[in-house]
């Protein structure tokens, strides 16, 4: 069994495989693949409206909210988000956190007036950023939940009267949230809902249409939701694929249960961690990532002949960010613990062996 820690795009479960293949041979009693059927069939609309409503149930979205299936990432977001929402002569609030928070502040600046309240940069993004403020006038304020690269993980939503904005690409499905604390959530699917290619936004729709400039039909949030999410041809396998997952997801037992798991395989690791004497971890305690687990050796000289140790036994994807160095174990919901066991095991191994 090969044990997937990569980062993304990242492991799913086999059963979703399994019906993915099936369906690229054929879909659905329709005689075709799912690679080349219409998006605008009756039997892909079932698809679309499905993983939005699944999407809408297991995060529990309220009244109010749309949610749209795009494609160009969170990258893309980064630009829409500034586009839709900050208006001329007006200012947004950023939390700068880790590399994708600061290439999201890159593209609001090209937009219009950026703040930036606080930033972790000075330590290497090792610690998430507290006791900011965010001003009242703001026309939103924008945060990265969990940054991948660093292994930190923002768990309690900012408290601000402006609109909240969160980029959730690499933890969202992951734990419960209440989606009523944010006005606009985006997420690239590559971690916890499917395949790279298709990217969730979940919008408060009384904050659209007030940023006063006319924008391009692919750029405009209310466009995409009147188009149901085929303004134009979606990235038809990609969506069909998170449904599978978003399905595989509530046969679970749904986020609450898989939290439960994600708590548990993230304890296992860092207890091992902290134990181990080679290794030490790389953020603040209070901050570490469920998602992300970051740690180095106490001797960087054994952090090649371990990971060349971990390959050995099917261990693969652990190698850090070029940023950070030492390992990263990402551990998305569909890593099993027996993987995490497996990596513990490994460490444990590696280390009785330095002692002989």
């Amino acid at each position: 069994m090969t044990h997937n820690f990569g980062a993304g795009p990242c492991i799913l479960p086999q059963e979703v495989f399994k019906q993915a293949s099936q369906a690229v041979l054929e879909f659905n009693g329709t005689g075709l693949s799912i690679l080349e059927i219409s998006h605008r069939t009756p039997e892909f609309e079932q698809v679309v409206d499905e993983t939005v409503r699944l999407v809408k149930e297991l995060l529990n979205v309220p009244e109010g909210y749309s949610v749209v299936l795009l494609q160009g990432g969170a990258s893309m977001q980064f630009s829409m988000v500034p586009l839709n929402l900050l208006g001329e002569g007006q200012t947004a609030a950023y939390l700068d956190s880790g590399v994708w928070a600061s290439k999201a502040i890159k593209e609001g600046k090209v937009v219009g007036n950026v703040n930036v309240v606080a930033s972790s940069k000075d330590a290497n993004y090792t610690y998430i950023p507290r006791d900011f403020e965010i001003p009242a006038d703001s026309a939103y304020f924008h945060y990265t939940s969990n940054n991948t690269i660093y292994g930190t993980e923002l768990f309690e939503t900012p408290k601000t009267s402006v609109p909240v904005v969160c980029d959730m690409s690499s933890d969202i499905m992951s734990r419960v949230i209440n989606v009523s604390d944010f006005d606009l959530i985006y997420a690239g699917a590559q971690k916890n809902i499917g395949p790279a290619g298709v990217t969730v936004v979940i919008v408060k729709d009384s904050i659209l249409g007030k940023a006063g400039r006319k924008l391009g039909s692919m750029l405009d949030y209310q466009i995409q939701v009147e188009g149901g999410s085929m303004y134009n041809t979606p990235p038809v396998f990609a969506i069909y694929v998170s449904m599978l997952n978003l399905r595989w997801l509530k046969s679970k037992g749904g986020i609450a249960e898989i939290e439960r798991e994600n708590i548990a395989k993230a304890e296992a690791l860092y207890k091992e961690i902290d134990r181990n004497p080679l290794f030490k971890g790389t953020c603040k305690i209070e901050d570490r990532s469920r998602m992300n687990i970051c740690f180095v050796m106490e001797n960087p000289e054994l952090e090649k002949p371990f990971l060349k140790f971990a390959e050995d036994r099917d261990i693969i994807g652990i190698k850090g960010h070029r940023s950070v160095g030492g390992f990263r174990a990402s551990m998305y919901n569909a890593l099993p613990i027996t993987s995490v066991h497996a990596l513990i095991d490994a460490m444990q191994e590696f280390a009785e062996k330095q002692r002989n």
